[in-house]
Formats: C-alpha cells, sequence, structure tokens
C-alpha cells in the first residue's frame, strides 16, 4: 500500500483519488503522524503530497530521512526531499501556476516510455534552486532546471509538476511507474 501523506494542498486528495481509480491500493493520512505510525502501517512507498508552507509540512522531513522505502515527492514534497537532503528551496524567478513543457533528461523509472517532452501543470511559486549533492535531475523546463529529481542510489523522486491533474498528460502513467518501482522493491526484500 501506498501512504499519500496530505501536506494540506489543495490536491491531496486529488493524489488518493487517482491511485484509486489506478487501482494502486492507498490511504491518505496525515503528515502529523508520527515516525512509528507510519512504519506500523508497513506502507510500500510514499507519496508526499503538494502544501501551502514548509512550516505546514509536519514531520515529513523525517519521514524522508528515516524511512527505507520508495518516496515520491510532489510540488512541496519535491522541495521537501531537497531540505532534507541539503538542497535550496527559494521563490521562483517565475512564479505561476500553469501548463508548462517538461524536457526529460533521464526517462529513469518514473518517467519510463514518456520523454523527450511533456506537458505537465506546474505551480512555480518556490521551486529547487539548489540541487541536493546526491541527486540528479531528471526534467527541467524553461522557468525550472529541477523540476524533477532523483537520489542516486535510494528510490526517492521529486516533482514540481502535479500529475494528479487534468491537464497534465500522462500523469497517471507517473503514478503506475513509481508503483512498478515499489512492487519491484517490495517485492525484492521477500
Amino acid at each position: 500500500m501506498i501512504l499519500v501523506v496530505n501536506n494540506h494542498g489543495q490536491y491531496n486528495h486529488r493524489i488518493h483519488r487517482t491511485l484509486h481509480y489506478l487501482k494502486i491500493p492507498s490511504e491518505l493520512v496525515s503528515n502529523e503522524l508520527s515516525l512509528e505510525e507510519i512504519k506500523a502501517k508497513n506502507p510500500s512507498g510514499l507519496v508526499l503530497g503538494g502544501g501551502p508552507s514548509i512550516e505546514r509540512a509536519g514531520n515529513c522531513i523525517e519521514f524522508i530521512q528515516e524511512i527505507d522505502i520508495p518516496i515520491l515527492g510532489i510540488c512541496l514534497g519535491h522541495q521537501l526531499i531537497a531540505q532534507a537532503f541539503g538542497g535550496e528551496v527559494a521563490t521562483a524567478d517565475a512564479q505561476s501556476y500553469a501548463q508548462i513543457e517538461l524536457e526529460i533528461l533521464d526517462e529513469d523509472d518514473i518517467f519510463q516510455g514518456l520523454g523527450p517532452k511533456m506537458n505537465v501543470w506546474a505551480s512555480h511559486k518556490d521551486e529547487v534552486k539548489g540541487l541536493p549533492s546526491e541527486f540528479d535531475v531528471l526534467a527541467q523546463s524553461n522557468i525550472c532546471s529541477v523540476e524533477a529529481m532523483k537520489h542516486h542510489e535510494k528510490p526517492i523522486y521529486g516533482i514540481q509538476f502535479h500529475p494528479e491533474v487534468y491537464h497534465t498528460e500522462n500523469g497517471p502513467k507517473v503514478f503506475e511507474n513509481f508503483y512498478e518501482v515499489c512492487k519491484r522493491l517490495s517485492s525484492s526484500e521477500k
């Protein structure tokens, strides 16, 4: 099961609904749950949803640093992952909430079969300005150099855009690809 961590963003419920429509087992949970409560649910992956501010992100930084399962951070979740690993998050140069063209630099796991370009709906109020040293850029746009990133060794991914909204083409495929990572790693541990 994938836990969708609610960071008080307007689309957190939509992420959970999208996973439900895709028949991906999931549960929407509070970001105020303790690390022990999250671990007790025995998730195969975490999706860190968007939200209004880092200050309202509850225990997400602890989840990122202490839970050894696949993690997908969306918007604020992406920024929290960067912060947890020493990256820099700051106000975007071009603040917008609109459709942009993503240039996929590395299809890796989550963009498998989606490159080299993809139209996505993205929020750019804050964004990752300094990539953490343990991460690679997976995608960029003409307004943001870190639209998506992945940890060098761990299955930890961050994306600035919203795959759960209708305006993101192939958004469901991003979730399906992430779920494949979760299933693959979960079965390899057995």
